[in-house]
């Protein structure tokens, strides 16, 4: 506030400044005009040789002198001196060269100070200069006139502006007060993370409800990383508490443990940990990695597709090899690992057998991996991408999966630009099957 209120006295002082010289300028100017009108006049006369004596002006603010080259005064107005010259010394020539000067007033009898034009007139062989001496005691005191307005209404001005101001920007800036307490509130944890929302439909209403907008999205990924870090300590205390449990009982029996059984025990239960951390380290760098992978270059998929087949015995693994080569773009590691998390999970639900296609659909490249088990159903297909998300059919027969695999495929498939759908592969609702359909960009040429 005290800035504004800063800036428009400058502003008005800058004004004024500006608004006084203008008009003295202009009046200045308008005076001059008159008197060099006055001198033409009078030098036509001159020309002429019908010069009269005295010289005819009308007005008492206004003087003339006809003076020859010894700068003797050879005619002049009723009131004007017709012995001395108005101008002294060097300032006829300075009036003549370089335009109109001032003298003081008293010297002609008038008031204030006198602007005097000066022009040559007459023939070469008798010159003789005109002399206009006009008062600019009126426009003197325009200009007082008006400084002393101005001196008295800015002040007025400034302070009437000043409380409109006030009143203004302080009812504007009421509203974002209001957002200040309400953060305020909300980071001291006082009530829920909600800001005030002004009931005007302006500016501020639309950044308290983007400001709101943020706020709920910031609640929602906190939520989905506390539930993140809980399910993460989940998984891993069981590994960890198998683990435990396996060496308290050994170290009791002492001699009589198992201890080959123990160490094949452990290491089942340190894979199950390893796999567990790999996951979540692979999903944190996914997280972190923005929109695109960081390393690129063209993949082809049935390369990819037999690859991440070639681990599984066949049968039940059975690939479907394209009929041409099926290129992409992207992390032929991060796609790898997405077939792959798709042809584990298949084989660990099939009855059967696992059917691990490609094939193209422009604009995309299309990957399908097809199962014979339980499927899943339709009103769990989006759940079951979330993380540690284990439906009871999987929970029950899957007894080393996190519920990690399928959400790894989603942000992998997310970060390279395509999708991935879940649809039954039969229609025998008693063993629907799976279909994992992963649509991904078909590269450029």
């Amino acid at each position: 506030m005290v800035v504004a209120v800063a800036g428009l006295t400058a502003g008005l002082l800058l004004g004024g400044i500006a608004l006084v010289g203008t008009l003295a300028y202009a009046l200045e100017r308008s005076a001059d005009n008159e008197a060099r009108r006055i001198a033409e006049a009078v030098a036509m006369l001159v020309t002429e040789d019908a010069l009269p004596d005295p010289l005819p002006v009308v007005g008492t603010t206004v003087k003339v002198q006809v003076i020859d080259p010894q700068r003797r005064v050879r005619s002049a107005s009723i009131d004007a001196d017709r012995l001395v010259p108005m101008l002294f010394g060097d300032e006829l020539d300075r009036a003549l060269d370089d335009g109109p000067v001032f003298i003081p007033g008293n010297r002609l009898g008038l008031h204030g100070p006198v602007r005097v034009v000066a022009i040559r007139a007459g023939p070469a062989d008798h010159p003789q200069t005109v002399l206009v001496g006009k008062s600019m005691a009126d426009v003197a005191h325009s200009v007082d006139l008006l400084k002393t307005s101005l001196m008295i209404g800015f002040p007025l001005l400034l302070a009437l502006l000043a409380v409109v101001a006030w009143r203004v920007i302080g009812a504007t800036l009421r509203p974002v007060e209001a957002l200040r307490a309400g953060a305020e509130e909300i980071t001291g944890g006082a009530r829920p993370g909600q800001l005030p929302v002004p009931e005007s439909h302006d500016e501020i209403h639309r950044l308290a409800v983007t400001l709101n907008g943020m706020l709920d999205r910031l609640e929602a990924a906190r939520g989905r990383q506390r539930a993140f870090v809980a399910d993460a300590a989940h998984e891993l205390r069981s590994p960890l508490a198998n683990m435990r449990t396996q060496l308290e009982v050994a170290q009791r029996l002492g001699p009589q443990s198992d201890w080959p059984a123990v160490a094949d025990d452990l290491l089942a239960d340190t894979e199950r940990l390893s796999r567990l951390v790999d996951d979540l380290l692979l999903l944190a760098r996914v997280d972190d990695a923005g929109p695109r992978p960081a390393r690129v270059g063209p993949v082809e998929l049935g390369e990819l597709i037999a690859g991440a087949a070639g681990r599984h015995p066949s049968p039940p693994v059975r690939v479907e090899p394209p009929d041409d080569p099926l290129w992409t773009v992207g992390a032929p590691d991060q796609l790898g690992r997405v077939v792959a998390n798709l042809v584990d999970n298949a084989v660990r639900h099939a009855h059967g057998e696992v059917v691990v296609s490609a094939y193209p659909e422009p604009p995309y490249q299309v990957v399908m991996v097809t199962d014979d088990g339980p499927g899943i159903p339709a009103a769990d297909r989006d759940r079951v991408f979330d993380r540690f998300t284990r439906l009871d059919d999987a929970r029950a027969r899957d007894a080393g999966g996190a519920g990690l695999g399928l959400a790894i495929v989603r942000e992998l498939v997310r970060q390279h630009g395509g999708t991935v759908r879940l649809t039954d592969a039969r229609p025998d609702p008693a063993r629907p099957g799976l279909r994992v359909e992963v649509r991904l960009p078909a590269a450029p040429g």
